[in-house]
């Protein structure tokens, strides 16, 4: 089961002879040209590859990968990834959704996917909008977002997908930005991972809500509002200048300076991707509280996935029986007309 063999390919194996259609300039033209890139550099193989997508400008990826896909219904391609996944375990499954689709309509059938712990990868594209049904507010969008449907300023408090992903029980979770040159690192990490493997990526919808991510995003931002993880690393940022610690007294992180490089006297932590609390601390952070945003692979703790234990329920069920479909028929509270004699 789930024998993925590399193969040989090329970027231009997994592109379609379908025109690309978002709005010039936007986010998700980097994130395909990522996950293309991507595919012959982990071996995939196309014809054992499934991307799923439910509704939203994000929802048009299938059509533009040269494999198998699904163009769903709003909020169920997790419904629809675990039928494949259970009927083809052989399959390598990847979802598709936007902050809309996943979180609103679609948040119930997230949150089970990842409980379940199927293993796929699930690339959540972040623009906190609704882009595709022009510009209304979304389960992410900041308090005071100014739209069709909330022209005063939005006062809903934003949901934070990663945050939703670990209190949904994701093993997996990471963050990426639609331009960054480690995008491919991170979706490399989701897919090595052998469970439900949840991506927020920060893309940017130029039309409805462009630069909301530039605070951190930008080339000029982005050292010292940007932290990259990695495991068995400090964490240091602002070109290792600026490091966080970790308040035991209190059970929070703090900025720190660095001196010399000595990130050690500094009190810096090493990132262990395991630790669930820490990962909690690092999603809740906020620049506005003088902390970078955290990306990379935030928590990685593998456990067994889904579609293997119903297979192995399946099989030890089934185990020293033989198939007979007229006793399963007749199981149960099931009975016999007989043919009666006519009558005058």
């Amino acid at each position: 089961m789930n024998d993925m063999t590399p193969i040989k390919t090329t970027i231009k194996d997994w592109e379609t002879d379908q025109e690309v259609r978002w709005c010039p300039g936007c986010g998700d033209y980097a994130i395909l040209k990522a996950v293309q890139r991507t595919m012959p550099e982990i071996g995939a193989d196309p014809a054992k590859t499934v991307f799923v997508s439910g509704i939203g400008c994000s929802s048009r990826f299938p059509y533009y990968m040269e494999t198998y896909g699904f163009h769903t219904i709003h909020g169920r391609a997790p419904a629809f990834a675990t039928g494949i996944k259970l009927a083809n375990p052989e399959l390598d499954v990847w979802i598709i959704t936007g902050d809309g689709d996943a979180l609103s309509i679609g948040g119930n059938h997230t949150m089970h996917l990842l409980r379940r712990n199927l293993d796929c990868q699930i690339l959540l594209f972040n623009n906190e909008i609704y882009g595709l049904t022009k510009g209304q507010y979304s389960p992410t969008s900041r308090v005071g977002t100014r739209s069709p449907s909330t022209p005063f300023g939005s006062v809903d408090r934003p949901a934070s997908p990663c945050s939703f992903a670990l209190g949904s029980g994701a093993r997996f979770i990471g963050r990426g930005i639609d331009v960054h040159k480690n995008l491919p690192a991170v979706l490399k990490a989701a897919h090595a991972h052998k469970g439900a493997s949840f991506v927020e990526i920060f893309q940017n919808c130029i039309v409805y809500n462009d630069d909301v991510f530039a605070p951190f995003t930008e080339k000029a931002n982005a050292a010292t509002a940007q932290l990259w993880l990695e495991h068995g690393a400090p964490m240091l940022f602002a070109n290792g200048t600026r490091g966080l610690s970790l308040n035991r007294d209190e059970l929070r992180l703090e900025v720190v300076d660095v001196t010399d490089g000595d990130w050690q006297a500094a009190g810096v932590i090493v990132h262990d991707q395991t630790n669930k609390g820490v990962a909690q601390m690092l999603i809740d952070m906020e620049q506005s509280a003088g902390f970078p945003v955290a990306l990379g692979v935030i928590y990685n703790h593998p456990r067994p996935t889904f579609e293997r234990a119903v297979i192995e329920q399946e099989r030890a069920a089934a185990e020293g029986k033989k198939p007979d479909l007229q006793k399963l028929v007749a199981k149960g509270q099931t009975w016999m007309v007989e043919k009666q004699p006519h009558e005058i």
